[in-house]
């Protein structure tokens, strides 16, 4: 019969030590995974961490439900030398705005998410090698 026990004692971290493992994994510098490995834990044990030390913050942290911010309107001021101050009127409704793009617009998104566009008035050929330069990339 054999007994295989572990090499090494079973570790136990402070409340400082996991936070700051758990803000080191919260960071941009590395993912959850690397700030595991670097520290000798799993990546179940650092994610228990990190709900704890979340469900903990938010917790303590409470915050106002959002709302709409109040807004005034006032009319324009009159210009200078205007005797006679009428009110605005509303302007009739009009159609709505035409689109500020040209007629006969042509886009082309290539694979990559390169993006070429042109009027109706392009050179094929000159296309062509824009199309074939972007393909050779």
């Amino acid at each position: 019969m054999e007994i295989i026990t572990r090499g090494e004692r079973r570790r136990s971290w402070t409340a400082d030590q996991k936070s700051r493992i758990v803000a080191e994994s919260l960071g941009p510098e590395l993912t959850p995974t690397e700030v595991a490995r670097k520290h000798g834990i799993s990546t179940g044990q650092l994610y228990t961490w990190r709900q704890r030390h979340l469900s903990v913050q938010t917790a303590v942290v409470t915050r106002a439900a959002p709302r709409f911010a109040r807004v005034e309107l006032t009319p324009a001021p009159s210009p200078a030398g205007a005797a006679d101050p009428k009110p605005a009127e509303a302007p009739p409704p009009s159609t709505p705005p035409s689109p500020s793009r040209p007629e006969g617009l042509i886009e082309v998104v290539l694979p990559g998410g390169v993006v070429v566009r042109m009027d109706a008035h392009v050179d094929g050929s000159a296309l062509r090698r824009v199309l074939g330069a972007l393909e050779g990339r």
